[in-house]
């Protein structure tokens, strides 16, 4: 092909999208201004509507973070691993609470387990080696201590006085950044979460924002007062502000054990239960649509000594009514370990009455 032939066809073309673009983009000039609509209604006397009454703000979180924060520590730990190379470190980070002034520190038990080295950093920079107290797995509690004096401690509150919709603030070392802050509110009072299979109780679930690092790290109310310590995050595709704290109702029943005894002991009644609710009862044709329904009963425990049996299901104990196995687990470790418990439970139609002489819940 010639190459008069090639500009013969590429001259045309060029034209068409010359005459196309000045189609698109011009106008006859004498053609008149265009408006898209007349303009009608001009006021030049209008101004904004005075409020009708003022927007109520956000509260102020300043304070209660003054109040709180000093009593916060971040906690480093280090665990030496065995590997194929060899002995290696790993570091882990959390958070803790002051909880007198001579130096007693709550955390997790997941925070601390299995640490060769734990250090704790206060809110104004000193840090310290910590010794190991006392652990609890059963609760995910621990308490370190350090060898200081004089510490700004924590308020203690009622997590029971919670409310729905309440603000409460979380405070830890998230991400092993240092100690920050979130807000949010309680969106869900006396929750269980089964954790690798231990089941923690008398939860407080939060739409604070929670992230790695702020575990041990305190739940404070309005008025500063610790009213959970930070344990979990429930991580799922679609799943938001579902984070968890230990309530310190329960706390308060547990800390005291691990700085005295160095572990917890439990009263035990020797049963394995599952909740009773409308659709099990439905489903298995109960007399009851609530309760703790006894699926295991350990031989010569105190339960087997008391005359229940299986398939009995329990809604009272100690005078405190019973509609799941939260309300059962929780009533036991209220009582004391040599207590004798009235239990009130339904067998097949007729409900009965019989006592147990608590022990010492058994090592694992």
């Amino acid at each position: 092909m010639s190459r008069r032939f090639i500009l013969a066809v590429l001259v045309p073309l060029a034209l068409a999208l010359s005459i196309g673009a000045c189609f698109i983009s011009t106008a006859p000039v004498d053609s008149p201004p265009h408006h898209d609509a007349p303009v009608r209604h001009i006021d030049p006397d209008w101004t904004f509507p005075a409020e009708s009454e003022p927007a109520t703000p956000l509260p102020d979180f300043r304070p209660v973070i003054a109040r709180a924060m000093p009593s916060v520590v971040s906690v480093t730990t280090e665990r030496v691993l065995s590997g194929f190379f060899g002995p290696r470190t790993e570091y882990g980070a959390g958070s803790g609470i002051i909880i007198d002034e001579s130096g007693y520190v709550v955390t997790n038990y997941h925070v601390v387990e299995g640490s060769q080295s734990i250090f704790v950093e206060t809110d104004d920079g000193m840090v310290f080696t910590a010794d190991m107290v006392g652990a609890d797995p059963l609760s995910d509690l621990a308490v370190i201590r350090v060898d200081a004096q004089d510490l700004p401690y924590a308020d203690w509150g009622e997590s029971s006085s919670l409310d729905l919709g309440e603000w409460v603030i979380a405070i830890g070392n998230a991400l092993g950044e240092g100690l920050s802050v979130t807000e949010g509110i309680v969106s869900r009072l006396n929750v269980s979460v089964n954790v690798e299979g231990n089941v923690l109780y008398d939860l407080i679930q939060t739409t604070a924002p929670i992230v790695p690092g702020n575990s041990g790290g305190p739940l404070v109310n309005m008025a500063g007062e610790v009213i959970g310590i930070t344990s979990i995050k429930i991580v799922a595709r679609g799943v938001e502000g579902m984070g968890f704290a230990i309530s310190s109702d329960e706390a308060r029943i547990i800390i005291p054990n691990l700085i005295r005894y160095g572990h917890m002991t439990y009263p035990w009644l020797g049963v394995g239960l599952y909740t009773v609710d409308p659709s099990l009862a439905a489903a298995m044709d109960l007399a009851v649509d609530s309760g703790a329904l006894i699926v295991e009963l350990v031989t010569d425990s105190p339960a087997d000594a008391a005359g229940l049996r299986e398939d009995d299901i329990i809604i009272g104990f100690g005078g405190d009514d019973i509609g799941n196995v939260g309300d059962l687990v929780r009533a036991i470790r209220r009582s004391e370990i040599g207590e004798e418990i009235e239990i009130v439970f339904v067998r097949g139609e007729e409900t009965g009455t019989t006592s147990a002489l608590l022990i010492e819940r058994p090592s694992p």
